[in-house]
């Protein structure tokens, strides 16, 4: 227990150099909110009217201590793109980001890691070459250019996808507010045209995401299955007559997962990058789409919002791994 607190701790400087880092590029990247906002055609005495209102005429310092303050009372400021708090705007829009990116990750493991077992299980097989040409893939194809055709084959030449247009269609209601995931809320009220809608707007941006996950699930699962196998306990399991199912199940099985969860933080980690481009492909209303129209728009505090709501989810995952870790390996729980 002592160790998770100190993780925990030590994820505080962390964030800290995360909320200076991203106040200082938000205001040193090229684009001047206050000209963007104002038109082209805006005079000079406009333009710094509304530097003075948003208090961008101030000096930095006094800027960044204006910030530190707002952020302690739960303040992430003002959109000046949609002209709501920025913390509101995101907790509406995060429940449509987590529901995809959970949705690709849950689809990679459950292909990446029963693949990877296999094919460390019969190297050579059939399963050891498709694991190859699945990471090879992952590895080298940009997540943008998947989603894009995924899109072209699936909805444009084969017709059997919907338009990639959000989460539901045009003609679908959103169901009541519960969880936020469209899925989970339309079991709840029992509403299954909402619900099959829901998921078929899903299944391709998930599997964007998923095949970019697969990757690395697979290859670490690979690899730390031969590490097991090739261990002096599996020798002498098989000395003992053990047959190969109990060996692999009952005794490799849980030492090779140690690694792959540990991995997962890593994953989840490209996934929320990756998942900003996902969202602009299939125009999923995500805060990783908000997050890009409010840089088009030199809307600082979005960005800053957005950055700093990635940190504390990037945080947590990884606590939640390392209890898991400590679920699994005994001797983790000493430390």
């Amino acid at each position: 227990m002592r160790g998770f607190l100190l993780r925990l701790a030590g994820s505080l400087p962390a964030l800290v150099a995360v909320i200076i880092v991203t106040f200082v590029l938000t205001r040193v990247l090229p684009g001047d909110t206050a000209t963007y906002f104002a038109g082209p055609t805006a005079s000079a005495e406009s333009i710094a009217q509304i530097k003075a209102e948003l208090g961008l005429d101030r000096p930095l310092p006094e800027q960044f201590w204006s910030y530190v303050q707002a952020l302690a009372h739960g303040d992430l400021g003002m959109s000046l793109t949609t002209g709501q708090p920025v913390l509101t705007d995101i907790l509406a829009r995060l429940p449509a980001s987590a529901e995809l990116t959970l949705t690709g990750l849950l689809i990679a493991m459950l292909i990446a890691i029963p693949l990877g077992i296999i094919a460390a299980v019969k190297q050579g097989s059939l399963a050891d070459h498709a694991c190859r040409v699945i990471v090879t893939a992952g590895v080298s194809l940009p997540v943008f250019f998947t989603g894009l055709l995924l899109v072209y084959v699936f909805y444009f030449l084969l017709g059997w996808s919907p338009a990639p247009l959000g989460r539901l269609d045009a003609f679908a209601s959103p169901p009541p507010p519960v969880t936020g995931f469209y899925l989970i809320d339309t079991a709840l009220v029992g509403d299954g045209e909402t619900w099959r809608g829901a998921a078929t707007q899903l299944i391709l941006p998930a599997a964007t995401l998923a095949l970019f996950a697969l990757a690395p699930i697979a290859r670490i699962a690979r690899a730390s299955m031969l590490a097991v196998l090739g261990a002096e306990f599996i020798r002498t399991a098989r000395a003992s007559g053990l047959s190969s199912r109990t060996i692999i199940l009952t005794y490799a099985l849980r030492n090779a997962l140690l690694p792959v969860v540990t991995t997962l933080g890593m994953v989840f980690s490209f996934l929320l990058g990756a998942n900003v481009l996902v969202e602009k492909v299939f125009a999923w209303p995500g805060i990783g789409s908000y997050a890009v129209e409010a840089l088009i728009a030199s809307d600082g505090a979005p960005v800053q919002g957005f950055v700093l709501t990635m940190a504390i989810l990037y945080v947590l995952l990884n606590l939640g791994i390392d209890l898991v870790n400590r679920a699994l390996d005994p001797r983790a729980r000493h430390a």
